[in-house]
């Protein structure tokens, strides 16, 4: 192991990013509270600077992506299609296999400049959680509690709203609902066979109420779908917490544009295509399996400095004052004071971890096993 990777695995410099990680989010918030203000005047700008407040805390964790882990990513895909992208609002159809996927997709956003306007559909659980739920709150992000009679008032209308968004969205869908593990693709599959639907071997069967209505809201917004199949060299299962300490991975993306008008206005006929689709992106992972490779061309995009000076900035104007504070802290010889900072550390590492586990596969929260969601599902 060598210095800079013994370094990296060190607790202390993990603390530390996650204190600028949290505290810069905390006063990103308050910032982002502050603008609602504008929103009855003039909501473009609102929108504008909600932006750009949320591209100075997601570029925080592309950078522990691109530049702290150094992990690379390789896109499968045509020229003419890279041409495209950060010049129009699209829908990205993702599979959700791994812990870092979003991670993958973000870094895809950030170096095609549309990472402050990235999209999603999210579950409405992640309003609560601090920092994440908070931002995309600001950033008109429609969440959903996944059951329709309920989502859908308040999906349309989020949705239509953001037919007039100033800045090139991508939005982004995970159409199977939550993140394969084998439990959840069997009972994904007793499904398939009783609705009569081809069984897919490295997908879960997608949801499609969710596709077809997000088509239908943003249709004459949107001018492309994006179909995006992830997957690692050497069959490796990357986590959050291996990025945090330094391991490096390969990622490949599998990218396939498809123009809207090739998509059925009709929505049965649009679930169909979408059922297709998980289909072909089912072969594009046997593949890969085969391979280690996806079919086509490859680009490997540059990344950009952006996100290391973004980081940089913020770390100089938190870590400075916090590392001045404990050294009068210790210098002070006061047990209390040094006992409370102590605490501090315990709770921010704590704090630190909680968020980490939002994203941890076996502690992602599905209906997939009860036996209501089988019957809804």
């Amino acid at each position: 192991m060598g210095v800079l990777a013994w370094l990296k695995s060190q607790f202390i410099l993990q603390l530390l990013i996650g204190f600028v990680f949290v505290v810069s989010g905390l006063i990103l918030n308050f910032i982002q509270l502050c603008t609602c203000v504008i929103w009855p005047f003039n909501k473009q700008l609102y929108r504008k600077i909600n932006t750009r407040l949320s591209y100075s805390l997601w570029s925080q964790l592309v950078m522990l992506l691109e530049w702290w882990s150094g992990t690379e990513c390789m896109l499968y895909t045509d020229q003419a299609t890279v041409d495209q992208f950060g010049k129009e609002h699209v829908i990205i159809i993702l599979n959700h296999n791994y812990e870092i996927d979003f991670l993958c997709g973000w870094t895809m956003c950030e170096r095609y400049g549309v990472l402050g306007s990235s999209k999603v559909l999210a579950k409405r659980e992640l309003l609560k959680v601090p920092l994440i739920g908070w931002t995309w709150y600001f950033l008109e992000i429609v969440f959903c509690k996944r059951k329709w009679e309920e989502d859908r008032e308040t999906v349309f209308k989020g949705l239509h709203q953001l037919r007039d968004y100033p800045e090139y969205m991508w939005f982004l869908l995970y159409c199977e609902g939550t993140r394969f593990t084998e439990k959840k693709h069997q009972i994904s599959m007793q499904v398939a066979e009783s609705k009569g639907l081809p069984k897919l071997k490295y997908h879960l069967l997608p949801r499609t109420k969710g596709f077809t209505t997000t088509m239908q809201c943003l249709k004459g917004t949107v001018k492309a779908v994006y179909d995006v199949t992830l997957n690692f060299k050497d069959k490796e299962n990357p986590t959050l917490l291996g990025i945090i300490n330094g391991k490096k991975y390969r990622a490949d993306m599998s990218v396939r544009r498809f123009p809207v008008e090739e998509i059925p206005d009709d929505e049965k006929e649009c679930a169909d295509w979408l059922h297709n689709l998980y289909r072909e992106k089912d072969a594009l992972q046997e593949f890969y399996e085969k391979e280690g490779k996806f079919p086509g061309p490859t680009i490997k995009p540059k990344r950009r400095l952006w996100t290391l000076l973004n980081f940089l900035f913020w770390a100089t104007l938190l870590l400075s004052p916090l590392i001045r504070f404990a050294w009068d802290v210790f210098v002070s010889g006061s047990p209390l004071l040094i006992i409370g900072f102590m605490l501090f550390l315990i709770f921010a590492s704590v704090a630190v971890r909680r968020l980490i586990g939002v994203t941890e596969v076996k502690k992602t929260g599905s209906s997939y096993g009860n036996a209501e969601a089988k019957k809804e599902n």
